[in-house]
């Protein structure tokens, strides 16, 4: 009896995973080849693309992953787009506008996963969040940016508020729409400047700093590539900087941030991989927001508060789970 036990288990270990209910998990056998591409490289879509990594290697799958940066070129993401339908990987993940509609463009028969796209029925991606459409469903980034001025204006005082968007990519096209009608609706005035590629950051932030009280940064990937020039800009000046991304504001410069954490975007993007793996359509999963508390950040740079000469009232320090201050970032 011992032996026949021994070898029916030595035979369950051979045919593969079984479940707590007695299925085998094919999947598991499997090896995957997941494509993931990004608009550019910055520190937010970095840990976007490694919380997509950790949670399908955390739930078991053996993946091979063909990583892409498309450096800020649509041709390039084209490029990208054509190797992964090619390469006929199992799942094509974008992260950013440009390069999840370059895959949604190129690839019909392949699941494609967005990640971080702030608009996506305005993209053309999905025709509504509440579910995807044939093959392509995915995560979006939305921000409470009428939320984020009102607050601005509230704790900074600013009057007028200065915007950089990148003016050749649909993302930044309707985040500046949303940025309007939260100008409208605190009474303060806008003042923007248009960009087509990082290059040309540190210029436009030297063309609108003396025209503003501050500037509000949403989540635009151009802009956020060559944070560190607007960043100097701005300081130099002595004006606040409000940013959508707290990934960016963790080194310092911007007076303060709110936004979702891009890592636990990350992992959202990746759960939904995951999802697809384990063989559910694409169709069939809605888009996936970033919406619970916990998923949230809110950053307050005291240094930078200081050198602008602002207040923050304690209710909203309180609030606050990263605070930096003497050039070192804590966390509640």
């Amino acid at each position: 009896m011992k032996r026949v036990l021994t070898i029916l288990t030595a035979a369950l270990l051979c045919g593969g995973v079984v479940t707590a209910g007695g299925q085998k998990d094919a999947s598991a056998e499997k090896s995957y080849t997941i494509g993931i591409a990004k608009i550019i490289q910055h520190p937010a879509l970095d840990a976007v693309e490694q919380g997509i990594i950790d949670v399908v290697n955390e739930a078991g799958y053996k993946a091979r992953y063909n990583q892409q940066n498309a450096n800020g070129d649509v041709n390039t993401a084209a490029q990208i787009a054509a190797q992964f339908k090619d390469a006929r990987v199992d799942v094509a993940v974008g992260i950013a506008t440009p390069v999840a509609v370059a895959l949604a463009n190129a690839i019909k028969d392949i699941p494609v996963v967005f990640g971080t796209i702030t608009d996506p029925v305005g993209a053309g991606l999905v025709s509504t969040t509440a579910h995807g459409e044939r093959n392509i469903t995915g995560m979006s980034d939305a921000i409470p940016t009428e939320q984020h001025i009102a607050l601005f204006k509230e704790i900074a005082g600013i009057r007028t508020l200065g915007y950089i968007y990148t003016s050749n990519e649909a993302n930044s096209i309707s985040a500046l729409e949303q940025v309007k009608d939260g100008c409208r609706k605190a009474g303060i005035e806008l003042v923007t400047q248009s960009i087509t590629a990082s290059a040309e950051v540190k210029q436009a932030a030297e063309a609108i700093v003396n025209r503003c009280d501050g500037i509000y940064l949403s989540t635009d990937n151009t802009v956020f590539s060559a944070l560190a020039s607007l960043v100097q800009v701005f300081n130099k000046a002595k004006k606040p900087i409000f940013s959508g991304d707290v990934t960016g504001a963790k080194a310092g410069g911007i007076f303060m941030a709110s936004g979702f954490n891009y890592y636990k975007a990350g992992r959202a993007t990746g759960e939904i991989v995951v999802q697809i793996l384990k063989g559910t359509k694409p169709a069939d999963i809605p888009v996936r927001f970033m919406t619970e508390t916990s998923d949230s950040d809110l950053l307050f740079d005291l240094d930078q508060a200081a050198a602008c000469g602002i207040t923050i009232p304690e209710s909203y320090l309180a609030q606050a789970n990263l605070i930096y201050k003497d050039g070192k970032l804590t966390e509640k």
